[in-house]
């Protein structure tokens, strides 16, 4: 018999201590074997514990959620998913826990309608297991740690390229990126050695919330040297622009009457189990920059984006992939390898270089 994955739930309130608790217990795959009222005992208990994985509320008395995590991160490196207030200054608030090594995030507003909450115990349990499963995650989890008390060590941004297959200069007129879990501190280590030279553009799905998404662009856009913005509905499509796609909500590409490219964002497709959907955009891209779209697959569960790769590579187009080493959860990358579709698998710190190289002529 499996051991139980042993979790650690923190929250100053009792009805969410509970909640996700149930939550968590629901498959018979997770126990909760402590929870805490406040930061300063969810360290206590992560100490004596010595969790799986921990979930930790931001707002709380005595120690609040980012103080914990920040010591978490620096005493007992453990797997943190924060539970997020959907507003815009919640969003801001977990992209700070995320940047000290928080690895994902969940919704906290579990006072919605049933099927609501049902959802959210789904993504809660597979976030769980997938992260907890990872092969390589107590190394991930020094990286992270070494990353925030080194951020501006040269060191950490070696660029090695483990796949002795390069993507060639063929002329690429656009970047599609996929990425979920694991993304947001991931992509700071990808958009900001964007080279200022690009002049194509890139278009990137993260599958996030909205409002999560736009927080997201503007910190990207504070620490690049490329412009990074939220997707806009019709706005002419410009090089050298990053274009996130807003959470919520597909984006996809499309031409005008005097032949220039248009984003459009859309909440069709409603039957995609994402929204933004990875193949949508991609799909969408590939269908107008054909063979001249380069893809690449980041971290993140499931396999979003495989079906779009492979259309790709029908095309005769390439593919990145991040390596299994330097993702959170390898899960969207994993599918495009194993099914031969990816031209280079690359760690976290060689992608950009790559696209660099790859784009700028």
């Amino acid at each position: 018999m499996l051991r139980k994955i042993k979790a650690v739930v923190v929250d100053d309130s009792a009805f969410m201590r509970k909640s996700l608790s149930l939550m968590l217990e629901s498959t018979g795959e997770i126990e909760v074997v402590a929870t805490a009222r406040d930061g300063q005992e969810g360290i206590e208990m992560v100490k004596s514990k010595m969790p799986d994985i921990v979930t930790m509320d931001i707002e709380m008395p005595r120690m609040d959620g980012l103080t914990a995590l920040q010591k978490i991160m620096k005493e007992h490196p453990t797997p943190v998913l924060m539970v997020s207030s959907l507003t815009t200054e919640g969003a801001k608030e977990t992209l700070k826990a995320l940047e000290y090594g928080a690895i994902d995030f969940i919704p906290k507003e579990l006072s919605y309608v049933n099927v609501s909450i049902i959802k959210i115990k789904e993504d809660l349990v597979a976030k769980v297991k997938a992260i907890v499963s990872q092969k390589s995650l107590n190394l991930r989890l020094k990286r992270i740690q070494n990353f925030n008390i080194n951020k501006n060590n040269s060191s950490l941004t070696k660029k090695i390229d483990y796949n002795s297959k390069t993507i060639p200069q063929i002329g690429f007129r656009a970047i599609a990126l996929g990425i979920s879990t694991g993304g947001p501190m991931s992509l700071q280590k990808v958009i900001p050695l964007i080279s200022k030279k690009l002049t194509i553009p890139m278009f990137v799905v993260q599958h996030m919330p909205p409002k999560f998404t736009k927080s997201l662009a503007e910190r990207l856009n504070g620490l690049s040297e490329v412009e990074v913005k939220e997707a806009e509905d019709k706005e002419i499509i410009r090089g050298g622009v990053v274009y996130i796609a807003p959470g919520g909500f597909h984006m996809t590409i499309d031409k005008t009457t005097n032949n220039q490219n248009q984003i459009k964002i859309s909440e069709q497709p409603s039957d995609t189990l994402h929204r933004p959907s990875v193949d949508v955009m991609m799909n969408s891209v590939i269908k107008v920059y054909n063979k001249y779209a380069l893809g690449v697959i980041m971290t993140g569960m499931g396999r979003d984006g495989a079906d779009a790769i492979k259309e790709l590579k029908m095309k005769g187009g390439y593919s990145i992939a991040q390596d299994e080493d330097t993702c959170v959860v390898y899960g969207m990358p994993k599918a495009i390898v194993d099914a031969g579709n990816a031209d280079a698998i690359l760690p976290l710190d060689s992608i950009a270089n790559t696209i660099n190289k790859a784009c700028i002529l």
